[in-house]
């Protein structure tokens, strides 16, 4: 699928490897735990009007890789089906407000995310 979750000790890092990597000019996406404000598990479709800055995106193929901007805040999407997608809400991150992307067993992924952000904050 070209996308790796690694869990640190203080930090959530998103790489991407393989062809999600060149069309979206990002390597990763790192995420501090503290700062996940929500994680859950949805369907997204991008809005027409979405600017790429820098991504790519090819509607028809339902294929999202990049940054994107929408309402004045910023995404990071990294998906190329329309199925459930994780979905993670940032606050203070330094460009993000959120990430969405697509993994094999979505929910079991999100659960875990949820985890580790619980067992940060204690």
């Amino acid at each position: 699928m070209g996308r790796i979750l690694h869990f640190g000790e203080e930090e959530l890092t998103l790489k991407l490897t393989g062809i999600p990597s060149y069309l979206s000019l990002t390597r990763k996406v790192i995420m501090p735990y503290r700062i996940i404000k929500n994680v859950y598990v949805d369907y997204f479709q991008a809005h027409v009007i979405m600017l790429r800055m820098p991504g790519t995106s090819i509607p028809p193929l339902d294929m999202y890789e990049g940054s994107f901007e929408y309402g004045n805040e910023w995404y990071f999407l990294s998906y190329e089906r329309v199925q459930p997608l994780i979905f993670i809400e940032l606050e203070g991150h330094k460009k993000f407000r959120y990430v969405i992307f697509q993994m094999e067993k979505p929910t079991s992924v999100a659960a875990e995310i949820r985890r580790r952000v619980t067992n940060f904050a204690v």
